[in-house]
């Protein structure tokens, strides 16, 4: 089965169960600031979730577009990616937990030929908060027919999904796995085993309780249904693959990668399928309006660009990765809007800026290895063929020089001493600096430090890497969390106050601008808009006025379902290259703005307080942005 067919087997199954198809939105989420990206197919339709009604019903389905940058470290193994494609569907107050399972299950077996042999699922065991899942796991056991022995019992840390923050929905998940049948590590590990012997294609979550700000669960008066299914992990499994970069999804992007870089895949995977992945997600990202800066959605992207440019340095690929690009638009332009040619300009200026940045790096490097004394070439070899030598570099540097290390390279036939070793290492802290300061991975530093017949320190680079990464965490908690958030009376304002903002704009500057992105808090608004120029004082001045002028009328907000061809027809303001549902929700304020939304809006606009606009800058090429506050 190619990919596009099981993209199309996919809706078609669930659209005969009565299900709505829906698009794929932006990876830039709209109306949920607590994250920098669409994470997961259940982002864009958060309202509805928390009981707003959906104009196509109560059941849905799509195959959404997301970026999680949770895993970077890991993207290089078999089946870890940034940029993936979900296939989701709900039941937003409609069917809850029997009949999710049974329309997962049929899918598995029914379309994609999946057997039930080779399928063990996970439950809520349950505890003092909430029951043992009784219904999941008789519906597993009792109607779908899986071995009570392969239904295992799980506590909240494996089987248990949300609030994301203190307080809000939540509930019980059953997950499904495939049994590679490789035994990787004990024959009695489970799905929760990190040994990948089980790999998840699956997870059901039943959004039953709301935990309130006390602590307690509460039944929700909406139950919701939310599935997701990793569309290139049962890709890989449909075409009885190991490595989801060998499935047809891939296929074309790694014989770019070899024509360009001269090798081939086998042997140098993880630099093949870095490359593939960052430069996959850095295409979607510039498709959906991000281009690379040093802040937010930005630094990701450059970040993922610059990643990918290193990979392919190692591979000895000087040529531009434009070739890749293209590929990728190629393959996906009819499958998600807004993947053309423009979308590669930022990319690849980008990519000649890090040029610059690389031979920084080289000469920084060289400064550092000058300081440094290297060793004969085959004592060196000698070391380097040891499982142990890390080690034994560590104690070196870590330690003064001692009797024992002597005593154990001779009995290795190693004459070099303990003072010639550490005159010929290059610390963790010198190797991470330069990870740090130029992007250089420690593959990379290795291979410079090797040429130069020196070592690297791994072992306290990984130290310094660790607790890097754990500061980055810390930082930035609740920037790349997902799931619901409270949609809160200031966030709701500020959005309302969008719709004035992005309508007063039109009127002063003209009706060619348009929003080119948004980011929406409890705090502030920060609005990009298509502008050639900076806005003068005077510009500004008139739209505060404009906004603040139909915030003293206290304009009613008013909603209304019609087909996307009359919300063309009645002057909605909204972006009509992108892939709207059949059916959309119009928001007028009244005869000021009109545009179509997703909520959350206020009822009128006399409780927004006083706008203001604190800043306007420029936010790349063609765009502005403004920074603004209700007082």
């Amino acid at each position: 089965m190619t990919s596009r067919e099981l993209r199309q087997k996919f809706l078609a199954f669930f659209e005969q169960y009565g299900h709505k198809i829906i698009p794929s939105a932006s990876l830039v989420p709209e109306n949920d600031p607590s994250v920098l990206f669409t994470t997961a197919g259940m982002h864009p339709l958060v309202p509805y979730l928390l009981g707003e009604k959906h104009p196509l019903g109560n059941r849905l389905c799509d195959i959404q577009r997301c970026l999680r940058m949770d895993d970077i470290e890991e993207v290089g193994d078999a089946q870890h990616l940034t940029f993936f494609e979900m296939l989701g569907y709900w039941s937003l107050g409609d069917y809850f937990k029997k009949e999710s399972i049974h329309y997962t299950f049929d899918f598995y077996t029914e379309v994609l030929g999946f057997k039930k042999d080779g399928m063990s699922v996970s439950v809520f065991a349950g505890d003092a908060d909430a029951k043992f899942d009784q219904e999941s796991f008789d519906t597993w056991k009792n109607e779908i027919g899986i071995p009570e022995e392969r239904i295992y019992k799980y506590p909240k840390k494996e089987n248990w999904w949300g609030p994301v923050g203190d307080a809000g929905p939540c509930g019980p998940c059953t997950e499904i796995f495939i049994d590679t049948g490789l035994e990787k590590c004990s024959s009695n590990c489970g799905p929760s085993c990190d040994c990948d012997k089980f790999v998840e294609i699956g997870n059901n979550v039943f959004m039953e309780f709301e935990k309130t700000i006390d602590g307690k669960f509460q039944p929700l008066k909406q139950k919701n249904v939310d599935v997701g299914l990793g569309f290139e992990r049962l890709l890989m499994f449909s075409q009885a693959k190991e490595d989801v970069f060998e499935t047809d999804l891939f296929e074309p992007i790694i014989k770019r990668i070899e024509e360009l870089s001269g090798k081939k895949y086998a042997g140098n995977h993880k630099a093949f399928r870095i490359i593939a992945d960052h430069i996959r997600a850095s295409v979607f990202l510039s498709a959906d309006g991000v281009a690379p800066s040093n802040v937010g959605q930005g630094y990701i992207l450059r970040r993922l660009i610059r990643r990918a440019i290193r990979y392919s340095w190692m591979l000895d690929v000087e040529a531009s990765l434009k070739p890749v690009m293209e590929e990728i638009i190629n393959q996906y332009q009819d499958i998600f809007h807004g993947l053309t040619e423009d979308v590669l300009t930022p990319l690849l200026e980008e990519q000649e800026k890090f040029k610059n940045t690389i031979q920084e790096g080289l000469k920084q490097a060289a400064r550092v290895f000058s300081q440094k004394k290297s060793i004969d070439h085959k004592e060196y070899a000698k070391i380097m063929q040891l499982d142990n030598r890390d080690a034994i570099l560590h104690r070196i540097h870590s330690s003064e020089p001692n009797d024992e290390i002597d005593l154990e390279l001779k009995k290795l036939n190693i004459n070099i001493t303990n003072n010639d070793m550490h005159a010929a290492y290059v610390s963790g802290q010198e190797a991470f600096n330069l990870f740090q300061s130029f992007g250089f991975p420690l593959e990379l530093i290795t291979e410079l430090a090797q040429k130069e017949n020196l070592f690297v320190g791994i072992t306290a680079f990984n130290e310094e890497m660790k607790a890097h990464q754990e500061k980055s965490r810390t930082a930035s908690a609740g920037m790349f969390k997902g799931g619901l958030t409270s949609q809160s009376d200031q966030a709701t304002k500020y959005h309302t106050a969008t719709h004035l903002l992005l309508a007063s704009l039109r009127k002063v500057l003209g009706l060619d601008v348009h929003q080119k992105g948004a980011n929406i808090n409890d705090e502030r608004i920060r609005f990009d808009f298509s502008y050639p120029e900076k806005l003068t004082l005077e510009q500004i001045k008139e739209v505060e006025d404009l906004v603040n002028d139909k915030i003293a009328k206290d304009l009613e907000v008013s909603m209304e379902e019609m087909s996307l061809e009359d919300a063309q027809a009645c002057g909605a303001v909204g972006d009509f290259a992108h892939k709207y549902a059949d059916k959309v929700k119009v928001y007028s304020i009244a005869d000021f703005s009109k545009e179509i939304c997703g909520g959350p809006h206020v009822k009128t606009t006399g409780n927004l307080g006083h706008f203001k606009i604190t800043k306007e800058e420029s936010s790349s090429a063609g765009v502005r942005r403004i920074k603004a506050i209700l007082e």
